[in-house]
């Protein structure tokens, strides 16, 4: 058995988003819960027409800081001629980290089925070649866990081309380490809610700021639209690389100069470089080589704003990915430091 771990309240939050599904293109659910939670706290929250939901109470705000809500996952491509499914990846599923996954495949009308992806043909007792076989979308498929044989035994339960495939998140929360899947981004999620939560709904009338949760992200357009037109600037909050070439610790806070869309705002992230350093925050300053995010969606559609780039440390991203709760609370801290030094003018 699993020892009982108490669990703060940011990792409670992080813990209940990462089990409601919500793979880009099936966001309701899990947008409908931080809507629920925020308004049991007072503060206010709305839709915009594709779906993000803008948090915060006054009514012109300045700042507006983002997180997705978006995950990775997949779709049912075809129905095979045994029963079982072949699919395509919605976002940069890491599809090696992936094999061997248990899935939800939701149908249009809400029925939910379990399932796993595996590689085509995997026993190693009949398939010499199965170590060898490339993990792409080809090679792979999704074993329902229904008594099912043919196309026409799958249609029966409801399933179709276009119904989404969520894969388990597989939470755990070890020695401080969060590992999941879905880190991406929310990890960042959890912390924008955790700090509304703490600032409260009196202080959020005061605050020119608002948060925007995207549902979008992870095919490049989520940060694109719908921010109040009284916005001026835009912090993202999302992922800090882990690995080769790169700064980023899962216990720090990430900022980002530059991403493969090119430099951030250069005076938002001189002020975030000083805010930690004259504060103690552990951070790095690093350069995410192959990296988006809604900040470059949002200059790319035009948006007449200054855009930064922050986010804790999130180990083997797009895969079994890990953090720290020392770099969720790098990140929270930053960002209310944020907005302190915003009004301090």
């Amino acid at each position: 058995m699993h020892p009982v771990i108490h669990l703060e309240r940011m990792v409670e939050i992080l813990r209940d988003l990462l089990n409601v599904p919500s793979p880009t293109g099936y966001t309701a659910e899990v947008m409908g819960y931080i809507e629920n939670l925020l308004r049991k706290n007072g503060i206010e929250n709305r839709y915009t027409k594709k779906g993000a939901l803008i948090a915060g109470n006054h009514p012109r705000p300045k700042l507006v800081v983002a997180a997705h809500v978006d995950t990775l996952g997949a779709m049912v491509r075809e129905i095979r001629k045994d029963g079982h499914l072949e699919f395509t990846r919605v976002g940069g599923l890491l599809l090696p980290t992936f094999e061997g996954e248990y899935c939800t495949v939701i149908t249009r009308s809400g029925r939910k089925f379990r399932g796993t992806l595996l590689l085509k043909n995997p026993s190693v007792h009949v398939n010499r070649e199965a170590a060898k076989k490339e993990r792409k979308e080809e090679n792979m498929y999704i074993r329902l866990d229904e008594e099912v044989e043919s196309r026409e035994d799958t249609e029966k339960l409801g399933i179709r081309p276009g119904d989404f495939i969520a894969f388990d998140p597989k939470f755990e929360y070890v020695n401080g380490f969060v590992k999941a899947h879905f880190l991406d981004d929310k990890a960042s999620a959890a912390v924008l809610i955790d700090l509304m939560l703490d600032l409260g709904a009196e202080r959020l009338r005061e605050i020119p700021v608002a948060f925007f949760f995207s549902p979008y992200e992870e095919v490049g357009h989520g940060g694109a639209s719908g921010y109040p037109e009284s916005m001026e600037e835009l912090l993202v909050v999302d992922m800090g690389v882990v690995g080769d070439g790169v700064a980023g610790k899962e216990t720090a806070v990430s900022i980002a100069a530059k991403d493969s869309s090119g430099p951030y705002d250069y005076a938002m992230t001189n002020r975030l470089i000083e805010l930690a350093e004259k504060n103690g925050v552990p951070y790095v300053v690093d350069v995410f080589p192959y990296y988006g995010s809604d900040g470059s969606a949002a200059l790319r559609a035009g948006w007449d704003v200054r855009v930064a780039l922050i986010g804790q440390g999130v180990h083997a991203s797009h895969g079994m990915e890990r953090t720290h709760v020392k770099g969720m609370k790098a990140t929270k801290d930053l960002i209310r430091l944020y907005i302190e030094s915003m009004l301090q003018g």
